[in-house]
């Protein structure tokens, strides 16, 4: 007897009976479809990263993930990567005009971002803007809220006149939705805490002797998480000569190893530093290093 399935030539995907069994009594075609999505891709992908190739929205997806979870066929939420998914839906130009002719809302926000960005958006760039409010489900305010915030960023740094690129403004709002800023209190709240760490961030760079410039994308991220963490810039100085002492000279990752290693043991202020320093000298094992030869 032939076969009724039609050969395709293509690489195949393996299903288990188990996996089979379970799909078939769930009867979810949705989650059926999301399981060979994840197969075709060898489960190296998050599970919202196939929205796009799908065409679902973030509901319909985020719905058969949470069944396939159920079902015990992936990994339980605690254990997918907590980073929001790296790639978004690849919106075809029908879904943008569409988009744009039936929702006033998402209208509104994308002739405001032209304003603000001083310029005509191409298709791309309101295919970030719809997968920020389609895929990441942020509200149309908060993004305008988030595209202000990167504008401000890039001027202050770059000088006036200065204006953020879409993928920039895309890799922010992955990390809003990361941090759950998804609604306008909550961005006001990060907005306000952002302003007050920026306050502070002259008086980082000047103890670790790097005068009044503006830090680099990269040398701010590390001040950032040193405030989130809790240190005060007097901490932050000890960790430095500890750095110079050991390195000759400042090396970031160094010093942030201190200081990870010091959060994590809860000591934050210069006096729990030294002191904790002190309490933990373990002798060296034969041959290596100390645990605490870092700090």
């Amino acid at each position: 007897m032939s076969s009724v399935l039609v050969p395709t030539g293509d690489e195949g995907v393996t299903l288990t009976g188990q996996a089979v069994r379970r799909l078939l009594e769930r009867g979810d075609g949705d989650a059926a479809l999301l399981y060979l999505a994840l197969l075709r891709r060898r489960g190296d992908v998050p599970p919202r990263s196939l929205a796009g190739e799908l065409r679902w929205d973030r509901t319909r997806i985020e719905a058969a993930e949470s069944t396939l979870r159920e079902l015990e066929l992936i990994a339980p939420a605690a254990d997918l990567p907590l980073e929001p998914a790296e790639e978004r839906p690849d919106y075809r130009q029908a879904d943008i005009a569409g988009c744009l002719e039936e929702n006033g809302e998402f209208r509104r926000l994308t002739a405001e971002v032209e304003r603000k960005l001083g310029r005509k958006l191409t298709v791309p760039d309101v295919g970030v803007l719809l997968g920020l409010n389609d895929y990441l489900g942020l509200p149309a305010d908060v993004i305008y809220l988030l595209v202000c915030h990167c504008a401000e960023r890039v001027q202050r740094r770059y000088g006036p006149g200065r204006r953020p690129g879409m993928k920039q403004i895309e890799r922010e709002g992955y990390a809003w939705a990361r941090r759950g800023i998804d609604s306008q209190a909550a961005a006001a709240e990060y907005l306000k805490n952002y302003a007050r760490r920026q306050e502070r961030v002259p008086q980082y760079m000047r103890v670790l002797g790097l005068g009044e410039r503006i830090p680099s994308a990269s040398e701010e991220k590390y001040l950032t998480a040193w405030q989130e963490m809790g240190f005060p810039p007097e901490t932050v100085a000890l960790a430095y000569d500890k750095t110079v002492l050991k390195c000759h000279e400042l090396k970031w990752p160094y010093l942030n190893g201190i200081l990870k290693r010091w959060h994590e043991a809860g000591l934050h202020t210069p006096e729990e530093a030294e002191a904790g320093d002190g309490r933990r000298a373990p002798d060296k094992p034969a041959g290596g290093r100390s645990a605490w030869e870092y700090v």
